[in-house]
């Protein structure tokens, strides 16, 4: 049973969300009931506990990123895993495997159930056995093709009151999108004239939490999903979540409110839990999801992946070191969530108050001649600006100004991968990063959805046979990636809140230092940037120190030998 100090908690922050809207024998309700199913809870479950170390790595996939012709694609993922995966992930991430009208799952039409093709709860319940489960709860909108929806235009429940509309008086002209769609549709409903609004597409209807019966809908599903396995809640699309009149409609004070009540639930049940928000934005927007150390336990690093592939396309490590520098260090628990490829694209919203016009525009010149595609938000309702990148990593790095025929494309690729897996944070692979998947051009002809390039699906025997064939491209940076994670997963110095510092050797160099939190090892992390040879000069302190991730190094007065994009991993034991 929850003290009455931990009740209070709740109420508090119900309170500070519906104070304005609700009666305070409504918010007793409310309250109750919130308190009511973590009690429920807590009976039938005792305390895990889950820490994060050096050894946490998360692979992000789709259900059916690998498939056969056997039913059930998680099973299929399940035995691919248990073969290859294993020893170097100790966290999965499944996007949604929810049934969904459109855009790859994030247009849920039931949170409660599994796609068919792709299994059934079980199937996600034996995984959590020996791996963490992260699975999105996708809580600012729904598919105008799920019950839910279908119930709101008939006045019925659950669904009745679920969804946002507003009148003509509602003020959106400072609105931030991230999208290019027009936001709101007229609707005749219940004899009276009204709006729906649509963040996302015209297919995912925005949720209205002013209805307190939505935020008590989603603790539910928080708890059912906890009951299948899951432990790791991604908060998709989180920051647009609530909406007022005359304002951005983005990041608003109820939205954190409602991840710091979210965050204090999970803290009272008999299973540590992780909230990580999805926040596509610039760098102090996204940073602001940590809150006071009361809201998110990670948030993902969004400005890492541009940064990261601007500094081996342009070979400078200027606008990197510079950002490095002045991101905070995270509290001890709390984590920033590293990667380079998504099932959507490289953000380019993370980039702004970091590159200007002229550097931005050079940027997207370059990701261009590399196959990509752009994905485009409405700035005011009326000019548009890029939003994301849609290209594969493999593709973004191919080739640069400075290497046209994509000589290096390999050991820049690498090398990016080394970077991210050895920054402060926990990282996380896309499942089709691993064996350096292509823009999927056949299936954009087919569904003109330009995140599509990045979200090919792989046949079982087709991967194998790839893995297999040690010539493979698949296989080469399959074996090289996990390689690193493997060594990555030994190294005191790279728990997630091990200190790090940047080292600065110049503009072709990005370097760093991190410091295993008992202080007993230091590994120093440098990348070659360039197409060029090139030769930092070590502090002496650091000329006996060995590279654990390649071959001993060869230094002369203090000075050392970087191959074209190398990466070293100088560790003092």
């Amino acid at each position: 049973m929850l003290s009455q100090k931990d009740q209070k908690k709740i109420g508090s922050k119900l309170s500070n969300i519906y104070k304005s809207s609700l009666s305070k024998k409504d918010l007793y309700h409310l309250k109750d009931e919130i308190i009511h199913i973590i009690n429920i809870f807590n009976k039938k479950n005792k305390k895990k506990k889950k820490d994060i170390s050096e050894k946490t790595s998360l692979i992000i996939s789709y259900g059916d990123s690998v498939y056969s012709s056997q039913k059930g694609s998680i099973k299929v993922f399940h035995s691919f895993f248990k073969k290859n995966l294993k020893s170097y992930f100790d966290s999965i991430h499944f996007l949604p495997f929810y049934p969904s009208s459109s855009d790859s799952g994030f247009a849920v039409k039931d949170h409660y159930k599994i796609e068919n093709r792709l299994g059934n709860w079980s199937d996600i319940k034996k995984i959590s056995k020996s791996n963490n489960i992260m699975a999105d709860m996708v809580i600012n909108h729904s598919s105008a093709r799920g019950l839910w929806f279908k119930n709101f235009l008939k006045n019925k429940r659950p669904g009745k009151d679920y969804f946002l509309t507003v009148n003509s008086k509602f003020n959106i002209s400072k609105v931030v999108r991230p999208r290019d769609h027009k936001l709101l549709k007229k609707i005749n409903i219940f004899k009276k004239t009204d709006y729906l609004w649509r963040t996302f597409s015209p297919d995912q209807i925005d949720l209205n939490f002013k209805n307190p019966s939505v935020l008590l809908r989603f603790v539910k599903i928080m708890i059912h999903l906890i009951n299948n396995g899951v432990t790791i809640f991604r908060l998709d699309a989180i920051a647009y979540l609530w909406k007022e009149s005359a304002t951005s409609c983005i990041n608003l004070k109820q939205t954190h409110e409602i991840i710091k009540l979210l965050r204090i639930i999970t803290n009272f049940i008999n299973i540590k839990t992780i909230i990580i928000t999805e926040t596509n934005l610039p760098e102090k927007e996204n940073l602001s999801y940590f809150g006071n150390n009361d809201e998110a336990n990670w948030i993902y690093n969004f400005s890492l992946p541009p940064l990261l592939i601007h500094g081996f396309l342009f070979e400078n490590s200027t606008y990197l070191n510079k950002w490095s520098k002045n991101l905070p260090t995270t509290k001890y628990g709390n984590s920033y969530l590293n990667f380079i490829a998504s099932h959507d694209g490289i953000g380019i919203r993370p980039t702004e108050g970091i590159f200007n016009k002229k550097i931005l525009s050079k940027f997207i010149k370059r990701l261009k001649k590399n196959g990509s595609k752009f994905s485009f938000r409405k700035i005011q309702n009326k000019s548009k600006k890029i939003y994301e990148a849609n290209i594969t990593v493999i593709n973004a790095l191919k080739k640069s100004d400075y290497d046209q025929k994509g000589v290096f494309f390999l050991e820049r690729y690498i090398s990016a991968h080394a970077i991210m897996m050895s920054f402060e944070g926990i990282p996380a692979i896309y499942f089709n990063s691993l064996f350096g998947t292509s823009n999927d051009e056949a299936k954009f002809v087919i569904t003109g959805n330009n995140r599509d390039v990045n979200r090919y699906k792989w046949n079982l025997d087709n991967i194998s046979k790839k893995l297999i064939n040690k010539k493979s491209k698949q296989s080469i940076i399959f074996n090289k990636l996990v390689n690193l994670l493997a060594i990555r997963r030994k190294q005191k110095a790279f728990h997630p809140n091990a200190l790090r510092y940047n080292v600065n050797f110049g503009s072709k160099i990005f370097a760093f230092k991190r410091i295993s939190i008992d202080k007993k090892q230091t590994i120093i992390c440098i990348t070659n940037l360039s197409s060029k040879i090139q030769k930092p000069k070590l502090n002496k302190n650091y000329i006996q120190w060995k590279n654990i991730i390649g071959p001993k190094i060869k230094i002369e007065k203090n000075i050392i030998l970087l191959r074209p994009y190398e990466t070293i991993w100088l560790s003092n034991k």
